[in-house]
């Protein structure tokens, strides 16, 4: 194993001698696996720089996608032509590429040499209609039941790339436990209330919580009492909907939708059941920068060592938008593990152990 990984990070408007910048900045002999991420100005030519960030630096293995942002150590580029490339070196039976066929995920696609998968980094396709299934099928094909990435996003085509264009819509990497991960996901927002229970719902329609109105006891729980409060609501609070056999505070947050204030129930943007727990949640800057930090501190105190590399997937939704500043979110980063070589892209949604979230941060640090 190499001490530490290698980065390279560079933007510009010809991929290729952005892939030759990338490629001396990496240095000699950088490892035998690649993570390459490439803003959507380069969307048509994924291949193209692996294959020319394969010949320029001898790593034989590469897999990544685009993003229309994409994240280095303390920098994102956003809305400009970009490339950014880690590189590290493994035990070649701790790890194995797939998704260059769309095959459906199994423990056999997932199989290191001659043991299983522990867990896998995945970059998702976020037009394909069954992508929460797919992760969660993926997901229990490891042996932790855990894998992390981000869906491509693109103004262009949402290319993903793992030894070849992936055809999958999943595609990626899986190590074996031969490799040391920690992995921690920020929601960035603050919880409103007590924690709910559905009592009355009809597909993404909550009509009872607690056996009272749904909008009577969103009332309550955010504080505000008319009809012209309730319209301000729109990017400011969100639902939390419990993760069935998780913890009572693993949720997974999704947008409000709408509301009816005749017959006071609220609209969600995900299915509803009856019996799931619901809480209110409210996402701005202080409360995305205090989560933010949350995650930071919580990863930071598990660690026996500094980290060799670090994978960061986030959404198009926060960066300056949500934390405010030029790269405030990698910086953030920054401050709490030092310069340790990162990469990352800003997607249509964030994986995590086997869901799909939004408005989120994935951390994944290589120990």
């Amino acid at each position: 194993m190499t001490e530490r990984f290698s980065l390279g990070h560079a933007s510009g408007g010809d991929w290729r001698r952005l892939a030759a910048q990338c490629a001396d900045q990496l240095g000699e002999q950088p490892g035998n696996l690649g993570f390459f991420y490439v803003t959507d100005y380069f969307a048509a030519d994924c291949a193209a720089i692996a294959d020319e960030l394969r010949q320029l630096t001898g790593v034989a293995h590469w897999t990544g996608c685009v993003g229309i942002g994409i994240c280095a150590t303390g920098i994102e580029y956003l809305d400009q032509p970009a490339l950014v490339a880690l590189a590290g070196d493994f035990a070649p039976d701790s790890f194995r590429l797939f998704g260059v066929e769309a095959e459906r995920p199994s423990a056999a696609l997932l199989r290191c040499g001659d043991g299983p998968a522990s867990i896998a980094v995945v970059h998702g396709d976020p037009q394909s209609a069954d992508i929460a299934r797919q992760v969660q099928i993926l997901a229990e094909a490891t042996d932790s039941g855990f894998v992390v990435g981000g869906l491509a996003s693109s103004r262009r085509r949402c290319s993903s790339y793992a030894n070849g264009p992936a055809a999958a819509a999943l595609s990626g990497v899986a190590f074996s436990d031969a490799v040391t991960v920690a992995t921690r996901l920020t929601q960035g927002c603050s919880p409103l209330g007590a924690a709910r229970r559905i009592t009355g719902a009809q597909n993404n329609i909550v009509l009872e919580l607690d056996g009272r109105p749904a909008l009577e006891v969103l009332r309550e729980d955010v504080g505000i009492s008319d009809n012209e409060e309730l319209s301000q609501l729109g990017g400011q609070i969100f639902v939390g909907l419990s993760v069935t056999g998780a913890d009572i505070a693993d949720y997974v947050v999704r947008n409000l939708i709408g509301i009816d204030p005749a017959n006071r129930l609220i609209a969600v943007g995900d299915l509803v059941q009856k019996g799931q727990r619901l809480r209110f949640f409210r996402r701005d800057q202080e409360s995305a920068r205090s989560d933010m930090q949350r995650m930071l501190d919580s990863i930071r105190e598990g660690l026996y060592t500094k980290p060799r590399g670090a994978l960061y997937f986030s959404c198009l939704g926060r960066g300056g938008m949500l934390l405010g500043g030029e790269s405030a979110e990698l910086k953030m980063i920054e401050d709490a593990l030092g310069d340790v070589p990162l990469a990352g892209f800003f997607g249509n949604g964030e994986i995590s152990r086997n869901l799909v979230y939004g408005y989120t941060g994935v951390l994944t640090l290589f120990l």
